[in-house]
């Protein structure tokens, strides 16, 4: 296992971690595609054997579930696991009409989610604590103000963001440095050959200021694991045959074409579809970690197989050739001239 610094700080994180948002039955987003205590137990040993040292979860996460479990299994394994959990959506999205104080990154709600958060994970620190979203309806100042409390308190290590816009991002870092808080010293987003649109502005901002990139979705729901055929029902059991919103908007043409280089690659270095998707991730320079959410154990051996695989420049290449989205403008006006 590779380790790598995570942003600025002096966290070092497994270049695979493990999410656990499949972690517990749940009620609310993540109904019907969650392991049985058992899977998500022994997929949570398997990656520890394996040399990962960061669990990423979430308040929300089996709505509240996700967090008790991972609590009770890093007992006794404290000193070698980095637990990073999540506050900003309401606790039992989608079963309620949340409160005005229910959600949000208000010094109100950010406080008690923690508070919440420690007591289901049975801790007395969060390594790195996230917030989910950006929320423009709360002055950047105050979000910042919170959590540098909760950092002085001893209750967090470091602070990072999760699904934050370029421009969010600036300025928050800005405010942080200008107010003297702590900073986001990680960024947690959507990447994968499929999803590419955080290459525009939040990727190359984390570059220019020393923020970690920890990756969400790197298969894209599971699409680049090669389990989809083209012209063909997703298989029973997997998550995009539960969510068929998500396959109908994966069900294109151009990302059938990645997914057929990716194969292609697989077959070429004998291993799978995942390993090739992942190590293409890997190659890139600005990633700290890659968040792997695996149901089984199989899942798992599968995706860790990205260890053992360095693509070529030149295949690194292809598959960014293959997978360029249009980026529309500045981006494709600029690119014409020099790197962005």
């Amino acid at each position: 296992m590779e380790y790598r610094r995570l942003g600025s700080s002096g966290l070092k994180v497994s270049v695979l971690s493990l999410g656990a948002m499949t972690f517990g039955e749940s009620k609310t987003f993540m109904k019907g595609v969650t392991s049985t205590d058992d899977q998500a137990r022994r997929v949570f040993d398997a990656a520890l054997e394996d040399g990962v040292n960061l669990v990423d979860t979430a308040n929300v996460y089996g709505d509240g579930a996700s967090e008790r479990m991972v609590g009770a299994w890093i007992k006794g394994k404290r000193d070698r696991v980095l637990v990073a959990t999540k506050c900003r959506f309401p606790f039992d999205m989608g079963l309620r009409q949340p409160g005005p104080h229910d959600q949000g990154l208000s010094r109100k709600h950010i406080m008690e989610a923690c508070e919440a958060s420690l007591r289901r994970l049975d801790v007395e620190t969060i390594d790195l604590y996230q917030v989910h979203m950006q929320d423009r309806s709360v002055g950047i100042e105050e979000t910042l103000r919170a959590l540098d409390d909760l950092v002085s308190q001893g209750k967090v290590r470091y602070i990072g963001c999760s699904n934050y816009t370029g421009y969010r991002l600036v300025e928050a870092l800005s405010v942080a440095e200008r107010r003297r808080t702590v900073r986001y010293e990680s960024v947690q987003l959507q990447w994968s050959l499929i999803v590419r649109g955080a290459e525009r502005e939040v990727i190359p901002a984390c570059e220019a200021f020393g923020v970690g990139v920890m990756v969400w979705s790197p298969l894209a729901r599971g699409f680049l694991s090669g389990k989809y055929q083209k012209g063909m029902a997703p298989p029973p059991g997997c998550r995009l045959e539960q969510w068929k919103e998500s396959f109908q908007l994966l069900d294109q043409p151009p990302n059938w074409r990645i997914l057929d280089k990716v194969q292609q690659l697989a077959a070429l270095h004998e291993t799978t579809p995942a390993a090739v998707a992942l190590a293409w991730l890997l190659a890139k320079n600005a990633v700290s970690t890659i968040i792997v959410g695996a149901r089984t154990v199989e899942q798992w051996k599968d995706n860790r197989r990205a260890l053992d695989l360095v693509l070529t420049a030149e295949q690194v290449r292809a598959l960014d050739e293959i997978s360029a989205p249009p980026w529309g403008y500045p981006y494709d006006f600029i690119g014409s001239r020099e790197p962005w």
